[in-house]
């Protein structure tokens, strides 16, 4: 029998969502701190709340699409119950990262940028957390995690699969 998992975000309802946007939107620079929020309260930014962040903001469609997809940390799907990022930065992937992207890639049984079948684990990259003067750094849930080898990225993979 598997556990149930309580969700850590709210089921993606327009009305919730325009309630964000107006909260935001008199912000300078508004566009960044909507997304934000958004996927804080859902997990990930739904397709439909672009168009309504371009019209309350006065923005055309594509502008807003344009800073969506720009930054890696917007995800346009629902992450798993614990989010895995590994750093995908040159320094990282020349200190064996891609070898550590790899393992972990092959123990949870998808590529990086995708959410396991049982929505406990997303896997996404991310670009520099600093840590890279020896080797490949992750972040689990904001923590972030320095020294990464083979040890510590199954024991990471483990941590996230609970």
């Amino acid at each position: 029998m598997t556990p149930k998992m309580t969700p850590m975000y709210e089921s993606w309802d327009a009305a919730r969502g325009a309630e964000i946007i107006a909260e935001h939107s008199r912000m300078e620079g508004a566009t960044l701190p909507i997304l934000h929020a958004l996927q804080e309260a859902f997990g990930y930014v739904p397709e439909d709340a672009l168009p309504m962040i371009a019209s309350t903001l006065n923005l055309s469609r594509a502008e807003v699409y344009g800073v969506f997809t720009f930054y890696h940390d917007f995800r346009a799907k629902k992450a798993g119950r614990h989010v895995l990022k590994l750093c995908r930065a040159e320094a990282c992937q020349a200190a064996g990262g891609d070898a550590l992207a790899a393992r972990a890639e092959a123990k949870l049984g998808i590529a990086m940028g995708n959410t396991t079948s049982d929505e406990r684990v997303t896997l996404e990259p991310i670009y520099c957390l600093g840590l890279c003067a020896t080797a490949p750094s992750a972040m689990i849930d904001g923590r972030l995690v320095g020294r990464l080898d083979e040890a510590r990225i199954d024991a990471l993979v483990s941590e996230a699969q609970r």
